[in-house]
């Protein structure tokens, strides 16, 4: 009995031990859990932090770029008033200028102000005053110059960090996914995700730049495009660029002397149009005195239809006969019959990709029987017309998430897509077959013109470069390389240049065999969409400013200009240059007649 008792008394005692060490583990596992509790909470403040200081090092970016355009304007102004002045206050003028805005310092932002196009005095003035050559110099390695060939390391690393296309956090995660675009999506501004609603009136006449002078607003914030998330884009939002003052497209019809030649003075507006020389001189462009006028120039153009879509409108196209436009938007492209005036709505709607997907490129081919559209999805689809209810013939998959613009070779047996990952994809439209990749964009391929003989293609991308492509060696051929991303290009159509709008606000026309070109400055946003009329002779972009602007090719005087209510994400020039169609965020389409 008691080896019983003493047996068992071991035993209930062992149990308490075992009790006892189990209630100590779980003390020890609610003290551990705790502790990583605190941890996680810790690492969300710490990120919470780490994105408060890099907005904050954001928007010190841009306010230094900012300021560093504002010193370049300022020093090629002082370039030209100085020498009529003495030369004891021109020493005193320019030194007292020079410092009072340099990048670091505190005092604010001065107007901007181009100086006045037409300035035939310029190279004189240049002359007259050795001293203050450097002074209307843009640094080489600051110009936005495109250069020929592969980009060297130095010229990369020279960029500065905060400028626009510049490598580092604020374009390596610019990428868009195959679902709806988000606000680190380097093409938002062409995606209803990052279009505000529209807070202008809901018509705007057109009139030409006589009708302009002195009045012109530039509603353009400077962060332009690069939204990499909501609270970077807020922060970039406070750092808008001032406005710009207005100016006369038509200043070089008068007769020329002081008061003209003077940025600012009341006979003359400050320059938009620049030639840019090889190396690197930037001089303003005299126009010629036809430049407004002469046979296939147009005097403006007035809005003839407005087409409520219901979505924001990421594509449209006009047809051969002009009686059709086709409006891209949220999964779907709808159809309208522009031939009758009145009140429109839609007479078909096609259904496309994914429901909450955007359409971001759609092409008619020239019979009006064929509409090829592509968007946020892998896929392409073929629509038959010519069957009394539109259906998809066919469809053509990519291994790329999205498709970013399309074109149509001229005998209409090819299509060419550029997608998100860089890569340019050739279909055989016949048999609906992959062709070929061109594989050479280093990000997103985001715009895509081809020459009219069909034998060479033109693209442009997120990686801050345009190429071009021998569509018969089926190679690369030029490579321009630029300091922001590529939203927009058009290949004229009589050859020779090549427009390319970018999310730096400038529209730029290269000669494709020469190495000089023109810069244009007056869209204040990013440029989203451009298309040369089919004569050649002029071409029109638009942008995230709710801008449409036409211009004469190649040296850029602004013909006509249209304020719209929203961000003008797309447009189409009609084969006979009769017609305008744009699309816009918001949610409309707007056809424009042309006037000759």
């Amino acid at each position: 009995t008691q080896y019983r008792q003493s047996f068992k008394f071991t035993v209930l005692e062992t149990l308490d031990r075992i009790k006892e060490e189990f209630q100590f583990l779980q003390a020890q596992y609610h003290s551990l859990k705790l502790e990583c509790e605190k941890l996680a909470s810790e690492k969300t403040e710490m990120q919470r932090h780490y994105i408060m200081y890099y907005e904050m090092s954001y928007g010190l970016n841009i306010e230094m770029h900012k300021q560093a355009e504002i010193v370049k304007r300022l020093s090629a102004i002082c370039a030209q008033i100085i020498p009529f002045l003495s030369q004891e206050v021109s020493v005193t003028t320019a030194r007292h200028t020079c410092s009072k805005y340099e990048p670091n310092s505190p005092v604010g932002s001065p107007p901007h102000s181009p100086h006045g196009n037409g300035l035939d005095r310029a190279p004189t003035l240049r002359k007259e005053l050795p001293g203050s050559s450097n002074t209307g110099e843009m640094d080489k390695s600051q110009s936005p110059l495109s250069k020929s060939g592969t980009p060297s390391p130095s010229h990369r690393d020279a960029l500065t960090p905060g400028a626009p296309g510049a490598p580092g956090p604020s374009t390596s995660c610019l990428r868009l996914v195959s679902k709806a675009a988000t606000g680190a999506d380097p093409l938002a501004l062409r995606s209803p995700m990052s279009v505000p609603p529209g807070s202008y009136p809901a018509h705007f006449g057109v009139v030409s730049h006589a009708g302009l002078n002195g009045e012109l607003a530039s509603p353009g914030g400077f962060g332009g495009a690069l939204t990499l998330s909501p609270q970077i884009s807020a922060a970039a939002s406070a750092y808008s660029r001032s406005p710009m003052v207005a100016y006369d497209s038509r200043s070089h019809l008068r007769a020329s002397g002081l008061s003209s030649s003077l940025p600012g003075s009341s006979g003359g507006k400050p320059a938009y149009s620049f030639h840019v020389s090889a190396d690197g001189q930037m001089q303003p462009v005299p126009f010629p005195p036809d430049a407004l006028l002469g046979p296939g120039i147009p005097r403006h153009a007035r809005q003839i239809h407005t087409l409520n879509h219901g979505e924001v409108v990421c594509a449209v196209t006009i047809s051969t006969s002009t009686r059709h436009v086709y409006t891209g938007g949220k999964g779907c492209v709808k159809v309208w019959d522009i031939s009758q005036p009145g009140s429109k709505s839609p007479m078909a709607q096609l259904d496309c990709l994914n429901r909450d997907n955007y359409i971001r490129s759609c092409k008619i081919l020239p019979d009006g029987r064929t509409l090829i559209v592509g968007g946020e999805a892998s896929t392409l689809s073929i629509w038959d017309l010519a069957t009394p209810t539109p259906r998809i013939k066919a469809e053509l998959t990519s291994s790329a998430p999205a498709c970013y613009a399309l074109a149509i070779s001229p005998d209409n047996k090819v299509c060419f897509s550029c997608c998100s990952d860089g890569n340019i994809v050739v279909w055989d439209l016949h048999n609906q077959t992959l062709v070929r990749q061109f594989q050479g964009h280093t990000d997103g391929a985001s715009c895509i013109d081809i020459s009219n003989d069909g034998t060479k293609l033109w693209t442009g991308g997120l990686d801050n470069t345009v190429r071009c492509w021998d569509l018969r060696e089926g190679r690369q051929l030029q490579q321009h390389d630029f300091t922001s991303q590529i939203f927009s290009l058009g290949y004229c159509p009589t050859g020779e240049w090549l427009a390319v709008g970018m999310e730096s606000s400038n529209v730029e026309v290269l000669h494709v065999s020469k190495p000089d070109k023109y810069q244009l400055h007056l869209h204040e946003s990013c440029v989203l969409s451009l298309k040369f009329a089919y004569c050649g002779k002029w071409f029109v972009s638009t942008g995230k400013d709710n801008l449409l602007n036409a211009w004469r090719t190649p040296y850029g005087a602004s013909i006509f200009q249209s304020k719209e209510s929203s961000s003008v994400l797309s447009c189409d020039v009609s084969p006979d240059d009769k017609y305008i169609v744009t699309g816009s965020g918001d949610k409309k389409a707007t056809v424009y007649e042309v006037v000759y």
